[in-house]
């Protein structure tokens, strides 16, 4: 049972991963939005407790500057993924189809992913320093980050409000944000949450639900033995830790499967540790398994006495979405192994000014949203659509 730990994040971050991630070119966001012809600038913005948090932000298209007002649209990646996702279509990517139509388009890096592996004081290589970086969920990503960002585009526009697009931990992110602090859904305009993670009352992965049940445990060991960042630079590194976890799950025969399975031999087919991934911190994994075996939206679990010290009961609260005034749209599929239908429905009726869009292709999965040939006939144009009306 203890490998199952390895195999969870491997899974879960291969569904989140767009297919060119591994690539370094890739990587280097702002080079490669050059060589597609666009202006480019990159902006540092710190938050509350010390991350660097790299902002990414095509002005205007290829035409140049011209005499609209190009209302900014806030661009969140998944877990495990970074604002690489929104241009690994080239021309069908979303970022560079929204600037063309006349938004001012900013793509986000969420704390712990390679572009944002940066803090004014803690070094997330340091052997002690790590735990403490790494010490965060997408609680704090929606609660600290999105505020940052969103505040500091504000600022630098002088517009009242953004446009947010997030997918799978980008609209988890967002749903905490304007539930935990409403007072932001006044600087929302409108938002597309491709399949956005919410609840998760009928999560359709039984192999994860298997490793959910176990969440804690496994989180609590992958600490003890310094495994506290899933890929990332050092993923070379975290490899040997991995294999730790699953030397401790074979001498265990309880049919797990990590005991019937060669991680080398997955992490062969599936990743190149040469090359630079994504990074997350194992608690964001740990905080879905969370919600996955508890059958609940609702904050990290520090157990009963913590939790009775912290929230005042011995139950973490619950996110409470009925908060969320945005007029938002949650586009999903039914293929999907991380995010059910009826859970999005569930979400659409608490959500006051929801609505549901069910992608017509029944073969779309998870990552489809960032990644696929037909995203932008399927996604992308619908939601240049949407927003285009906004244009002023």
């Amino acid at each position: 049972m203890l490998g199952i730990l390895s195999i969870a994040c491997l899974v879960v971050t291969i569904q989140a991963l767009p297919t060119d991630v591994g690539s370094n070119k890739l990587y280097n966001i702002h080079e490669k939005i050059i060589e597609e012809g666009y202006p480019v600038e990159t902006h540092d913005v710190v938050t509350e407790d010390g991350y660097i948090l790299e902002l990414i932000r095509i002005p205007y298209g290829k035409k140049g500057k011209d005499a609209i007002v190009r209302p900014p649209v806030l661009l969140m990646h998944g877990l495990s993924d970074s604002a690489a996702a929104y241009i690994s279509l080239g021309p069908d990517s979303l970022a560079y189809n929204l600037v063309e139509e006349g938004a001012d388009v900013w793509l986000g890096n969420a704390r712990g992913v390679a572009n944002s592996r940066r803090h004014i004081k803690l070094n997330p290589d340091d052997e002690k320093e790590k735990f403490e970086f790494f010490d965060f969920t997408f609680e704090e990503i929606g609660m600290i980050d999105l505020p940052a960002m969103i505040d500091y585009i504000l600022e630098k526009t002088g517009e009242k409000q953004v446009h947010y697009i997030g997918h799978s931990q980008g609209g988890t992110v967002f749903l905490i944000l304007n539930s935990m602090r409403p007072e932001y859904n006044d600087k929302i305009s409108s938002a597309h949450l491709l399949a956005g993670v919410g609840y998760q009352n009928h999560f359709p992965s039984s192999e994860l639900r298997i490793a959910a049940i176990s969440t804690d445990l496994l989180y609590s060991l992958g600490v003890s033995l310094g495994f506290v960042e899933v890929l990332g630079p050092n993923w070379g590194n975290q490899i040997t830790e991995l294999q730790t976890l699953n030397a401790c799950a074979s001498t265990e025969d309880d049919g797990g499967v990590c005991s019937r399975s060669s991680l080398d031999d997955i992490i062969k087919d599936i990743l190149n540790p040469s090359e630079l991934l994504p990074g997350s911190a194992l608690k964001q994994f740990a905080h879905y398994g969370q919600n996955i075996r508890d059958k609940k939206f609702r904050r990290w679990s520090y157990g009963l006495i913590r939790n009775l010290s912290k929230y005042g009961s011995i139950t973490p609260p619950e996110y409470d979405l009925s908060k969320i005034t945005v007029d938002i749209t949650m586009h999903y599929t039914v293929n999907d192994m991380l995010l059910d239908e009826q859970d999005v429905l569930e979400m659409a009726a608490v959500i006051p000014n929801a609505s549901v869009r069910r992608i017509p292709r029944e073969s779309f999965t998870h990552t489809d949203f960032v990644t696929a040939d037909d995203a932008k006939e399927l996604v992308v144009d619908y939601i240049v659509d949407r927003l285009s009306t906004f244009v002023k």
